[in-house]
């Protein structure tokens, strides 16, 4: 069983503490959304099962994804089943886009940034996600970890200007979350017998370590990054 997983069954408000980097994500898609006009067309590239697709009601949004990533997850709701490389749509096609922790799926990002900018208007909008020290999940298309340097550099050559990007929190925050993905280890069998003196031995850290995260102020140390960046013009 995932840390995910176990995190979620959690009562809701501690979810929102220990799921920190999956409610940064939610709220920056809310927050993405709201800032776009009504009708505005909206790729979601690397769509999954389609979780971010209700925060667009407004929009025309349209969910691509291979969909090989996980044989659980249903990908019955994709508007287009496609490579992210070689995306079927012409030029300019779409008003903003959105890249929630898919890059480190792809084995060419590069090549993949640049086709969702050539599927962008000049002057779109890009909201993207991507982890820096994340377990290995979706095995095996899980190729990479990005610092925001490496993030910053690819957005860059595949055409686009960063206008924002941030940790999704700092050192405090990734070592409770480390404490957590422990509990994985007691489920399963016999194991089962283990996963209370576990948790007690593990989650009450884990939820007092996020409140000295404030001093962590480099964030070199996180789960991840969230970025926006706009598209140059050609």
């Amino acid at each position: 069983m995932s840390y995910t997983a176990i995190a979620y069954r959690l009562p809701r408000p501690l979810r929102r503490h220990v799921l920190h980097f999956e409610v940064e994500i939610e709220d920056a898609v809310a927050a993405f959304a709201r800032e776009l006009g009504s009708g505005a067309r909206v790729l979601d590239a690397g769509a999954g099962e389609g979780q971010y697709r209700h925060y667009f009601p407004r929009q025309r949004y349209c969910g691509v994804d291979l969909a090989v990533g996980d044989r659980t997850w249903d990908y019955s709701r994709l508007d287009v089943r496609a490579d992210l490389t070689a995306l079927p749509f012409r030029a300019a096609a779409f008003d903003a886009a959105i890249h929630i922790v898919t890059i480190e799926h792809l084995r060419e990002p590069g090549s993949a940034l640049a086709e969702m900018a050539r599927v962008m208007a000049p002057g779109a909008t890009l909201l993207i996600a991507a982890p820096h020290e994340w377990e290995v999940h979706q095995a095996p298309h899980d190729y990479f970890r990005y610092t925001r340097y490496g993030l910053a550099y690819l957005l860059e050559k595949a055409g686009f200007e960063v206008c924002e990007m941030r940790a999704a929190g700092g050192y405090f925050r990734l070592l409770a979350r480390r404490l957590l993905n422990g509990l994985q280890f007691f489920t399963g069998g016999i194991r089962w017998l283990c996963f209370i003196p576990a948790a007690i031995l593990l989650v009450p850290p884990a939820l007092i370590l996020p409140l000295f995260d404030s001093l962590d102020r480099n964030r070199n140390f996180t789960v991840g990054y969230i970025c926006t960046a706009r598209l140059r013009a050609k």
